[in-house]
């Protein structure tokens, strides 16, 4: 077991006898001091056999704030709903579950926050009470579907769909990076040497070519103008991209702004459909979830929409939120709408009449899932002949435009 210095307190581990039962325990406890510990131990009838205190300087856990405080990623949430859901199953008390997760988890952040979590169930609150305190860690999406297990007496069940639910997300994410990946790769790459070529190579063939008095093509000049603004303004062009990138934000962060980028988003060449379709798989696996799970459709459209983090997307689950609130179907507004296709509409709508929407959207996101899985393909064996070609063109320039006066001076030379 790791020890952790805590910020004001110190965990100290120890082991005790309890003295009614003649158990060993280990655990740990923070406190300020050992004979805090000691005094504590002794107050709940356990005989003390070993109080270790914390390591400090070289011995101790190396601790970086910045890097302890961030939030663990979605593979470390999803790791944890797994386990849990199977020490529950096998029997385990929640709070147990807890303390065996907490001290498993090599995440620092995540373990001070499985620490709270325990300290609040021993004073008994529930589980969904006890994470909706840490909105950076569990969504509303998963504090509403514990809270669901709770209410059911399901929860090892509910977190075991949670799981599975966060691996079909985490591989959806993963598909799309690795379409993404390669040209990010290649574009920085080229840039690279694009920069390279035009302050290093370029001045000095302009050095020697202004030297022979070569008459200089069109292509040739743009290039050394180039090169030269990047040499002794290239803080310009880099302040201009920091500048833009802000007026970006700051578009984003309007409501019009919003509506136009998120929409292009969806409708943009190539990474459009893409888009539209992972919006729709991850519309259908989340509504199907929650319902699946025993939340009401009023609730379950309200959390859905929270995750959908593009507004067009947005403005149809709660057009269609308003639309089930007066009594009304739900497929008739996702109909309205141009990011669901009739297919999605009638599924739903077949969903509503035979009882089964949560069948119906869970086929839907299957279906679209694989539709995404296609997308990517199709993308990744498009984008890489026109990345090679691009950077076959960009440095191809760059050599024309420096050779292209040397052929003309060594073609006069021989006249």
């Amino acid at each position: 077991m790791k020890n952790l210095i805590i910020y004001g307190m110190a965990v100290y581990q120890y082991r005790v006898r309890d003295q009614n039962s003649g158990k060993i325990m280990t655990s740990q406890v923070e406190a300020d001091s050992i004979e805090q510990v000691r005094s504590m131990l002794r107050t709940k009838n356990l005989m003390v056999l070993d109080i270790k205190a914390p390591k400090v300087g070289l011995q101790g856990d190396l601790s970086i704030p910045f890097l302890d405080n961030r939030p663990p990623n979605l593979k470390i949430i999803t790791v944890f709903s797994r386990q849990l859901s199977t020490l529950i199953n096998a029997g385990v008390p929640l709070v147990q579950g807890i303390n065996i997760m907490q001290r498993q988890t090599e995440h620092k952040g995540f373990q001070e926050v499985l620490r709270k979590v325990r300290l609040d169930l021993e004073t008994g609150q529930n589980f969904s009470e006890a994470i909706a305190k840490y909105p950076k860690v569990f969504d509303r999406l998963y504090v509403n579907l514990v809270k669901a297990g709770e209410s059911s007496g399901q929860l090892d069940a509910i977190l075991d769909r949670v799981a599975s639910f966060q691996e079909k997300d985490l591989a959806l994410r993963g598909q799309i990076k690795s379409a993404m990946t390669y040209p990010v790769i290649v574009f920085i790459f080229a840039l690279g040497i694009t920069y390279l070529l035009l302050t290093t190579v370029v001045p000095q063939f302009g050095g020697i070519l202004q030297q022979l008095g070569a008459e200089l093509p069109t292509i040739t000049r743009v290039l050394m103008a180039t090169s030269d603004f990047l040499q002794h303004q290239g803080i310009v062009l880099l302040g201009i991209v920091i500048i833009l990138f802000f007026i970006y934000q700051r578009i984003y962060k309007t409501d019009k702004g919003r509506h136009v980028i998120d929409d292009y988003l969806l409708k943009a060449p190539v990474i459009g459909p893409l888009n539209k379709k992972s919006a729709i798989a991850s519309f259908s696996r989340t509504l199907s979830l929650l319902l699946t799970s025993g939340v009401n459709i009023i609730e379950s459209l309200e959390i859905t929409k929270g995750t959908a983090k593009n507004i067009i997307i947005e403005d149809a689950i709660e057009n269609a939120r308003n639309v089930v609130m007066v009594g009304e179907q739900m497929s008739g507004s996702l109909a309205t709408s141009p990011v669901f296709p009739p297919m999605v509409t009638s599924m739903v709508a077949i969903g509503e009449e035979t009882g089964s929407m949560d069948t119906m959207l869970a086929k839907v996101a299957d279906f679209y899932d694989r539709e995404v899985d296609e997308a990517v393909d199709s993308l990744t064996a498009a984008i890489e002949p026109i990345m090679i070609v691009f950077l076959g063109v960009l440095v191809g320039t760059i050599v024309a435009g420096m050779f292209l006066p040397m052929f003309a001076i060594i073609n006069k030379l021989s006249q």
